[in-house]
């Protein structure tokens, strides 16, 4: 879909978050460098991401992140066509850092600026690692801020048909880990500890939204799930924490799977495709894949390292805005509350 003759190297810029990233990536799909700072193990210490102490993260390590990106791809600055850069949704602070990186770099090296929004990023993930994935297709984006269903009718172009009403699926798996003692990041370790539970050993509710067939509510089931402990607490009974994590995490893999293959056999589509952290849920890229096979769809998720927050994503999906034409001003600021689809 390159609209010109020459390729294109777009330089990814992502700090929503407490991941500082950047890449390089070759007309949107090949993926030349990928470097992820982590903060996982300052938070892990506070139990969630201080929005305060992310930011000073993100100052101390984007420069040193960046030129990483750029050795590792063997490329220099003349070599960069565009630099995009994730301006939301997310933290304020984290987000200011990417946002006045690339647009310091973009004035400095009179390179063009390109504003991408996170959301939209997970979705482009799956490009780097299908070479033959092209829209329409409809995608389950789970993270731990956002649960929608999106119909992506055109690389730059989409359309939400589902979200959450309340807690987001990966919100709801860090409140249920932090419940059962075993800490943060809950999605991993809610996985890892479900492959020893029994998925029908408790019944946690399956919740739907009234006349919103693709809409999500897991507020119930994570309440559900307290109940089950106050209760077994109340009545001196030991609790199975690999059943509980099974079961919790089965029903809401059922809901978020079920939701999407109807939305793509509803609106006639042949594919369906995840994106976001919670994409990395074994259970879920499993039964995602299962439910599509049988109901005679193709199913797409992105490699692992492409689930969690990183930059070849947001050069992936800023290539898609460059060639459309989409450019950033020097005015470009950070929106935490960013929608999909808005410009």
């Amino acid at each position: 879909m390159n609209k010109t003759d020459k390729d294109l190297y777009i330089l990814g810029i992502e700090t929503s978050c407490d991941e500082t990233a950047a890449a390089v990536v070759k007309n949107g799909r090949v993926v030349l460098s990928n470097v992820i700072y982590t903060q996982i193990p300052t938070h892990t210490l506070y139990g969630g991401v201080v929005p305060e102490i992310a930011s000073r993260e993100h100052v101390m390590k984007i420069n040193q992140v960046i030129e990483k990106a750029l050795t590792d791809a063997e490329l220099g600055w003349d070599d960069i066509d565009a630099i995009a850069v994730t301006y939301g949704p997310g933290l304020v602070g984290p987000l200011l850092i990417g946002v006045s990186a690339a647009k310091a770099i973009a004035y400095a090296k009179n390179i063009p600026l390109v504003g991408v929004n996170h959301i939209e990023g997970h979705i482009c993930a799956n490009y780097l690692t299908d070479n033959e994935l092209k829209p329409p297709y409809m995608c389950l984006v789970a993270s731990g801020g956002h649960s929608h269903i999106v119909r992506v009718d055109d690389y730059a172009k989409y359309t939400i048909i589902g979200r959450t009403h309340d807690d987001a699926a990966g919100e709801a798996f860090d409140k249920v880990a932090r419940a059962i003692g075993l800490g943060y990041p809950g999605g991993p370790k809610v996985d890892k500890l479900a492959r020893e539970g029994n998925p029908d050993a408790i019944q946690f509710p399956r919740a739907s939204v009234g006349d919103s067939p693709y809409d999500f509510s897991f507020s119930g089931i994570k309440s559900a799930v307290l109940n089950y402990l106050n209760g077994a607490e109340m009545k001196g009974e030991e609790v199975n924490k690999a059943d509980v994590a099974a079961s919790f995490q089965q029903a809401v893999i059922d809901v978020l799977a079920d939701h999407t293959i109807k939305a793509a056999i509803d609106h006639g589509l042949k594919t369906v495709a995840l994106a976001g952290g919670v994409a990395a849920n074994s259970l879920l890229r499993e039964t995602m894949k299962e439910r599509a096979e049988s109901a005679g769809l193709t199913f797409n998720c992105p490699e692992l390292i492409y689930c969690t927050d990183n930059g070849a994503m947001i050069a992936s999906a800023g290539y898609y805005e460059f060639i459309e034409g989409r450019r950033a001003d020097l005015y470009l600021n950070a929106i935490p509350n960013l929608k999909i689809g808005e410009r």
